[in-house]
């Protein structure tokens, strides 16, 4: 069945509160404007890049208010409501990057921990750690709903392009990618990311965004965007926050796998490495 998406741009910052507050006002401006599915951007709850002060304030997911409130707009607004990923406690010493998908009955139907973690110094001399503060997701998680099959990653698991096939492959047609993207790799790799995994498993993909300069000073690309099977944009946001809107018809991924079967032609291989010496 076809279905109106939303994807919730934000601009998390440092006041769990605050966040709440913002994301809950733009997810009733989404549920208004006909939204059966909305999406907000990684840390939605809160972004924060002091390491030890994250660990000393992040809650366990039952603990935790965003989770609850989350739950409960869900619930009141009667929509599928991806919180595109929350930092919540893992165990005693790291967290968890946590996507959770809240049923319109406000129950959580589906948990996805951030496989891949982001760990990188940019020429710009700004560094990321993830791994220093999460711990790694170990399963890939598909779940199918009644207006659509989805396939749940984040943010920098775009860049891996095994698990976006693995999704597809067990029948995702709606690929899901909330994120934080840095801007200067967002300038660079943020469209053709999204685009070349559409295409590449004949999926929509949906990636709900952070931009702007937050309270703690760092930047986020933003460009919130939607992306059909056939590897056209067909909604984008820009940097402020805001609700972008993109309606879905998931038969179009069926349609653009017949058209490219690529996934049914995969073959394995073997890599023999060749050496060449000159004399």
């Amino acid at each position: 069945m076809n279905f109106r998406a939303a994807l919730v741009q934000m601009r998390s910052g440092r006041d769990m509160a605050r966040n709440l507050a913002d994301a809950a006002a733009m997810i009733r401006e989404a549920k208004a404007g006909g939204a059966a599915y909305v999406q907000t951007p990684e840390v939605t709850n809160i972004f924060e890049p002091d390491k030890e002060r994250l660990k000393a304030i992040a809650k366990a997911e039952a603990d935790d208010e965003t989770v609850r409130s989350f739950s409960e707009l869900a619930k009141e607004l009667g929509l599928w409501l991806h919180a595109g990923s929350f930092a919540l406690r893992a165990d005693a010493t790291r967290l968890a990057n946590r996507s959770l998908l809240f049923a319109p009955d406000g129950r959580v139907a589906a948990r996805y921990d951030k496989i891949h973690l982001f760990d990188i110094d940019l020429p710009s001399g700004e560094s990321h750690r993830e791994s220093a503060t999460y711990a790694p997701g170990a399963e890939a998680v598909s779940i199918s709903l009644p207006i659509a099959i989805l396939g749940l990653t984040i943010c920098y698991d775009i860049r891996f392009p095994p698990l976006f096939n693995a999704l597809a492959k067990a029948g995702a047609g709606v690929i899901t990618v909330p994120s934080a993207f840095t801007v200067p790799t967002g300038e660079a790799h943020w469209h053709v990311l999204l685009r070349a995994r559409a295409i590449e498993t004949g999926s929509f993909v949906l990636a709900a965004a952070q931009g702007g300069v937050h309270d703690s000073g760092r930047a986020t690309f933003g460009h919130s965007l939607a992306v059909n099977p056939w590897g056209e944009i067909i909604a984008e946001g820009l940097t402020e926050p805001q609700v972008i809107y993109a309606d879905i018809d998931p038969a179009q991924s069926a349609q653009a796998r017949a058209r490219v079967p690529a996934l049914v032609h995969v073959r394995n291989f073997d890599l023999k490495p060749a050496s060449f010496m000159v004399s």
